[in-house]
């Protein structure tokens, strides 16, 4: 019987069959030592195939993205651990690329992160996301924060840590102590989580170029993440500034679905004014970007293949 045009069927679905999800990890690991690692968030498969189309190394999950684009919700902690799984393997599977997932609190104490973190690795995560605050959480850059001890925090790192059954996933510790406690309670937990295992810290909304500088050089050694959101609490800099004061990961968690939205409004405005969407035909993705994204040639060449087997052809 002869083969089919494809190498096996995950790869027509859309998943390289050549790349597991141990792949993705170390691959994930390889861009956190390989300079600035700039990071795009995505809120659904479409995002993140345009992510990996625009050449990215990685890209995000984004819980905010989760809770807003496919729910409706604010970005307070109202999505399960469920939920968010049933998303990740849904965007792991249509994508090459590596993601770190938002997985917020971990959704309970630490036992409950031991749970969190295998369920969120056999979903696809090539990295896993912890925050310190408590339950309910909310958006970083949101006021009215409550946090829970440092060490309650770091023995979750330690327990996703104990938990993972991939070496290669990568923890993040995020901590949101700077809208609680200042500054340099957020650096201090920050020293904690890194010796409980933490491979990358993530200290949100400082507020200047000074706390930018200080968390840079207090926390030295260990990836740093800075988390830029467009209006937010962060000053918004250059690659490079960022860079040079001590950040080699650059998160733009909800750009893309922020600027999705901007443009949806125009184009609907548009319809609702003239009645027609002729004019704007340049403003689009074509007809051919939108099927090549989601793989119909592909599928059109199996659906031929398989009916001439089915009608006896060599």
């Amino acid at each position: 019987m002869p083969l089919p045009p494809f190498a096996h069927a995950a790869d027509l679905l859309g998943v390289a069959s050549d790349v597991t999800a141990h792949d993705k990890r170390v691959a994930l690991r390889a861009a956190l030592s390989a300079g600035t690692l700039v990071l795009p968030g995505a809120t659904d498969a479409m995002g993140a195939r345009l992510v990996e189309q625009a050449g990215f190394s990685a890209g995000y999950l984004t819980g905010a993205g989760l809770a807003n684009a496919t729910y409706g919700l604010p970005d307070i902690g109202l999505v399960s651990l469920t939920e968010v799984a049933a998303h990740v393997d849904r965007v792991a599977n249509a994508v090459r690329l590596p993601l770190v997932v938002d997985a917020d609190t971990g959704y309970g104490a630490a036992v409950s992160v031991m749970r969190t973190v295998q369920v969120l690795e056999r979903a696809g995560a090539a990295g896993i996301q912890l925050e310190d605050q408590e339950m309910p959480k909310r958006c970083g850059h949101f006021d009215s924060h409550a946090l829970i001890p440092a060490e309650h925090m770091a023995a979750k790192i330690v327990a996703a840590g104990q938990a993972r059954q991939d070496e290669a996933t990568v923890i993040v510790a995020r901590t949101d102590a700077r809208s609680v406690h200042g500054i340099d309670e957020a650096i201090a937990r920050a020293r904690l989580y890194v010796e409980a295992g933490a491979d990358v810290l993530f200290v949100e909304a400082p507020r200047t170029r000074e706390e930018l500088a200080l968390v840079g050089r207090e926390l030295a050694g260990t990836p740093l993440l800075v988390n830029v959101v467009e209006g937010g609490k962060t000053p918004q800099l250059s690659l490079q500034e960022y860079e040079e004061l001590g950040f080699t990961v650059v998160l733009f968690a909800n750009y893309l679905m922020r600027s999705m939205m901007s443009a949806g409004r125009d184009a609907l405005a548009h319809l609702a004014a003239t009645g027609e969407t002729g004019s704007r035909v340049d403003r689009m993705a074509s007809w051919q970007e939108r099927q090549e994204l989601f793989n119909l040639p592909r599928f059109t060449e199996a659906e031929a293949w398989f009916d001439g087997l089915g009608q006896g052809a060599p």
